[in-house]
């Protein structure tokens, strides 16, 4: 049996895929059928890579079954269950634990922000914390929730709590800081690339980034040198992860992340609209980039 509140190693943010700004689930399900076949850690749906703010509540809930039902037995699956109030993150949450996720991730509520201050952002998380019938993972990333940086200080009243167990790093606030400042059975992620090895040299257990949609093994391959102490190696790796996680996620975010997919043989698509893929230009730019990989 899983123990669901572990996490470490690689996650990759699933994408959704669209065919005609419709969600393609067997686009989805291919994704999920070679990503059983590569050494992820597991699976984290409906974040910022899987688009989820432009999904309904009905196509979220089927992208969750389709990916429960289908995700290899070791893969463990984290679910954003985000809403703007307590409420219904809580409905969303349980929801999400009844589909049969391991753990939920939480943005905080941001469409107030200048409300949301560490008092709110500590209350919002306890309360869904107690009712979530799974552990409650936190999922710091200002960039796509108006600004709103879950603090050191949140994160020191809230990590001890005993179904509030980690937290996806997207921040630019060194996760270092955050390890620092949590319980010791708080888990870390690195949310990016970028850090990725420099979050796993100061403690974090893993990372969830958007390269493991496009290169997971690489991704595993980085995680493993480090874990075995093949730091030399590590190094050379990661500053070509780092390159190129520049040059697709740096370049056109989630649309460069898609297009990319699609170049080695995944199922990318499209953002949803009013978001727009690559121009015939910027897709021989990015083809050029993803050279430098192999």
């Amino acid at each position: 049996m899983k123990n669901s509140a572990k996490i470490e190693g690689v996650i990759a943010p699933l994408v959704t895929p669209f065919n005609n700004d419709e969600v393609d689930y067997n686009g989805l399900l291919y994704n999920i059928n070679m990503y059983n076949e590569t050494d992820l850690d597991g699976y984290f749906v409906l974040g910022t890579n899987g688009e989820f703010k432009a999904l309904s509540l009905e196509e979220r809930y089927k992208v969750l079954e389709i990916v429960i039902a289908n995700s290899a037995a070791e893969k463990k699956v984290i679910a954003c269950t985000h809403s703007e109030s307590t409420k219904h993150t809580i409905e969303i949450t349980k929801k999400a634990a009844d589909i049969g996720v391991d753990l939920v991730s939480i943005l905080m509520p941001n469409f107030f922000a200048k409300l949301i201050d560490s008092a709110v952002m500590k209350s919002y998380i306890i309360d869904v914390a107690e009712e979530s019938p799974v552990p409650v993972m936190l999922y710091n990333n200002p960039s796509v929730s108006n600004g709103v940086l879950i603090t050191k200080e949140v994160i020191r009243e809230v990590s001890g709590h005993k179904n509030v167990v980690g937290m996806k790093n997207s921040s630019k606030v060194d996760t270092k800081e955050y390890i620092e400042a949590s319980a010791n059975s708080f888990q870390l992620l690195s949310g990016s690339a970028n850090f990725f090895y420099r979050d796993l040299k100061a403690g974090a257990v893993g990372g969830v980034m958007s390269l493991a949609n496009v290169i997971p093994d690489k991704c595993v391959k980085l995680y493993k040198l480090f874990q075995n102490d093949n730091l030399q190696e590590a190094r050379k790796l990661n500053k070509k992860i780092v390159d190129l996680n520049r040059n697709v996620s740096g370049f056109k975010g989630i649309s460069a992340v898609k297009k990319a997919m699609d170049i080695l043989d995944y199922k990318g698509g499209k953002p949803r609209k009013p978001l727009k893929g690559l121009t015939e230009e910027e897709t021989e730019k990015l083809s050029h980039n993803l050279s430098s990989i192999k």
